[in-house]
């Protein structure tokens, strides 16, 4: 990608250039190529020279007439020109094939889209524009992203004061027509780290567990996209919010996506879980998910699946449950219980294409799975032992309660909701089955 005026194409562009009305053409002494800039053309095209800031100013002039509305004579006129102009700032961001972008245009243009809010009003108006003008808009927006102006991100300041154009991006997946365009925009506003941040903590992340789901697949994969975007670019960010929104985020991942009817869906975020779980930055959520018998249970389920590919992605994750060297007794005991299926599962599965890697991740499982064993007071019931002294006095006392009908029991009524405090159960079966 071109970031930021150069040398035309050669014979051939210069008529394309002035269709574009993008400036004057005069042959090289050297070389035989065209030079364009934004001079003055000469005879028949020749007319005023318009400078980056004019062309943003004009630019906005027209989108604030078009956002208004209303009958205007000149509405078709005013459109015209302003998918000229649009094409305009694009040809200033991008260039055209050979011809570089220079540099002084583009901090021109970048300050003055932010400084007369132009960008904002181009988002808003993007869906009276026709498609061409979508897309070239679409362009523009993105480029903005990366554009430094005295080495400083203008976009992700302005943004930080205007949130609420994130809401209007993310609101855009509702609009099949407008999804993919806004889908980009907002992919390129969420590589600025604050901006991902709201995103994720705002109520816009609850909606893509719908938005991946609609029924249009190509607005379907746009916003998964940009769900895994959003997971996977910053990834100290994700770890905090992970962190702090582990229980409502993965129930809805599990339950939403995970469980989703949609084999699309549940093939592109499995892979993606992995990918979070995996990440050396998450670890602390990997552990505390992979003590999840729920979540095993789902990972086991999705082997079964008749797709390799998730199957495989399955894997990589459940292998993580495996190689938990402090697994819960609810997790050994499901492992012990369908460790014949298990090993002869295994036993049989393969990749499409020869992986070493994935050979050895396999053996190693089967090896743990195989010695796997109870301990003596692991048999039929799992005993939760409290940390602190008080409650373990409760706990005894109560237990002489259960097997000796002839204990003198005193315990103190204090006590025994101590034991009870932070909700320890004392006796509870070990499920072995996924259901």
């Amino acid at each position: 990608m071109h970031v930021c005026g150069g040398r035309g194409g050669g014979d051939g562009w210069e008529e394309h250039y002035k269709e574009l009305g993008l400036g004057g053409f005069e042959k090289e002494n050297e070389g035989g190529g065209w030079v364009f800039g934004w001079g003055e053309m000469k005879g028949l095209f020749e007319k005023k020279k318009r400078t980056t800031v004019e062309l943003v100013r004009a630019t906005r002039e027209l989108l604030g007439s078009v956002n208004v509305g209303g009958r205007d004579p000149k509405r078709e006129e005013k459109m015209a020109e302003l998918s000229r102009n649009i094409r305009e700032m694009k040809l200033v961001l991008y260039g055209l094939d050979s011809a570089e972008p220079n540099p002084e245009a583009c901090a021109q243009l970048t300050q003055e889209m932010f400084r007369e809010n132009t960008m904002r009003l181009l988002i808003q108006c993007l869906p009276k524009l026709d498609l061409e003008a979508r897309k070239d808009s679409t362009q523009v927006v993105a480029n903005l992203q990366r554009q430094q102006v005295h080495s400083k991100i203008l976009a992700s300041e302005y943004l930080a004061k205007n949130l609420d154009i994130l809401d209007l991006l993310v609101a855009g997946y509702e609009n099949l027509e407008m999804a993919l365009h806004y889908g980009t925009m907002l992919r390129e506003c969420i590589r600025h780290q604050s901006i991902a941040r709201y995103v994720l903590e705002s109520d816009n992340l609850p909606k893509f567990f719908r938005y991946i789901e609609l029924p249009n697949f190509e607005v379907a994969a746009d916003a998964a996209a940009t769900f895994k975007e959003l997971l996977t670019r910053h990834k100290s960010t994700v770890a905090e919010y992970l962190s702090m929104n582990y229980d409502w985020f993965f129930r809805e991942y599990n339950s939403k996506l995970l469980k989703s009817p949609n084999y699309i869906t549940r093939r592109q975020m499995v892979k993606l879980l992995g990918d979070v779980l995996l990440d050396r930055s998450n670890v602390n959520v990997m552990m505390r998910y992979v003590n999840s018998k729920d979540n095993m249970c789902i990972l086991m389920n999705l082997m079964k699946e008749p797709s390799k590919s998730i199957q495989i992605d399955a894997f990589h994750v459940f292998k993580v449950f495996v190689a938990n060297e402090s697994k819960p007794l609810e997790i050994v005991s499901i492992l012990l219980a369908n460790r014949t299926k298990l090993l002869r599962f295994f036993s049989e599965f393969k990749t499409d294409k020869e992986d070493t890697q994935f050979d050895q991740d396999k053996a190693q499982v089967m090896k743990e799975i195989d010695k796997l064993e109870f301990r003596e007071h692991q048999q039929a019931w799992q005993f939760y032992w409290p940390g602190d002294l008080i409650t373990r006095i409760a706990v005894i006392n109560l237990w002489h309660c259960f097997f000796d009908e002839f204990a003198m029991l005193e315990i103190n009524l204090t006590i025994f909701l101590a034991c009870f405090a932070d909700q320890q159960k004392m006796l509870r079966p070990v499920q072995s089955t996924c259901t």
